[in-house]
């Protein structure tokens, strides 16, 4: 890391949270909340996908990475959150500040890229239910789950290298809660013109790229269901991917505004980075149990067998 002429930091110090002890104790306990209930929601979901036979089918699969996403992003942030709200000195080291940034960066941008693997998927099976399962053959699920992953990490990887050189000066307060890439921009006495423009790049292709994905898919799907003739038939066909869409809003809708608009205000930073990372993987599995009848019926069975065992 360049220095200049600057004095070395070593270390952030994040203030994003209320500084009062006893509103600091409430959201200790509020997030560990959370966090457990992430944990085991998602948790759960991925073991019931695994050990169910009828659930292994594309969709599921996609759902499972899905859950292991969630189960990381949240893992990268709420941990070293709860750690600060009970810490009179609320800091993380440079080095660990820009590991953060990576995982999150990396974790989310999977995620994205997943999340229109899955409007594809959906796509074939409302749009050519016929063709189904030659479209969505294991390899190309397998193939379309790795490409994920690798794009994903590819695109962090390039951010946070580029944010590896910057020189950060005096200024080490941060008003966030976790370490994110459009945070340490401000933080910074270098030029940032370069990181900034490769960070929208890479949202604009990363973000609206996968966006577009899902819209023309939805598109597709819409035309569809639409042109079903019984209103039964068209519910059904909306059944099968209303948790997605639901999904797709919760995410795109925060993780979209947080990096392609990078100065925004600080509550407004904080409230879309809790949206995206905090509460939509608490609520993704809770959406797809609770709206897929086959998951719930796999979730019975799991715990039948459970009470049987016992």
């Amino acid at each position: 890391m360049a220095t200049g002429n600057h004095s070395i930091v070593t270390e952030f110090i994040l203030l994003g949270l209320p500084a009062q002890p006893h509103i600091q104790a409430s959201l200790f306990v509020l997030f560990l909340g959370v966090y457990l209930l992430t944990f085991t929601g998602n948790l759960l979901m991925i073991l019931v996908i695994r050990t169910d036979s009828q659930l292994h089918a594309p969709m599921y699969f996609f759902l499972s990475h899905l859950s292991f996403l969630d189960l990381c992003l949240t893992s990268v942030i709420v941990p070293k959150m709860l750690d600060n709200l009970l810490s009179q000195r609320k800091s993380i080291s440079v080095e660990g500040c820009l590991t953060q940034v990576f995982f999150i960066f990396s974790t989310a941008g999977i995620e994205a890229f997943l999340l229109s693997v899955m409007a594809y998927d959906r796509y074939a099976a409302i749009c050519h239910p016929l063709l189904y399962g030659q479209m969505m053959t294991r390899q190309l699920c397998g193939g379309l789950v790795w490409a994920s992953w690798g794009l994903g990490f590819l695109d962090a990887l390039i951010n946070t290298l580029m944010a590896w050189n910057l020189d950060f000066c005096e200024a080490h307060v941060m008003p966030h809660f976790s370490c994110e890439l459009p945070s340490l921009f401000s933080l910074s006495c270098s030029d940032v013109s370069a990181n900034f423009a490769v960070l929208l790049g890479s949202t604009l292709l990363h973000a609206l790229g996968t966006f577009l994905l899902v819209f023309f898919s939805y598109t597709r799907i819409v035309s569809t269901i639409l042109s079903i003739s019984s209103t039964t038939g068209r519910s059904k066909a909306f059944s099968t991917c209303s948790s997605h869409l639901t999904t797709v809003i919760l995410f795109y809708g925060s993780g979209s505004l947080r990096y392609l608009i990078p100065t925004l205000s600080s509550p407004m930073e904080l409230v879309f980075s809790i949206q995206y990372s905090v509460v939509t993987p608490l609520v993704n599995p809770f959406v797809y149990s609770l709206k897929n009848k086959e998951v719930k019926a796999a979730l019975n069975r799991m715990l039948k067998k459970v009470c049987n065992f016992k």
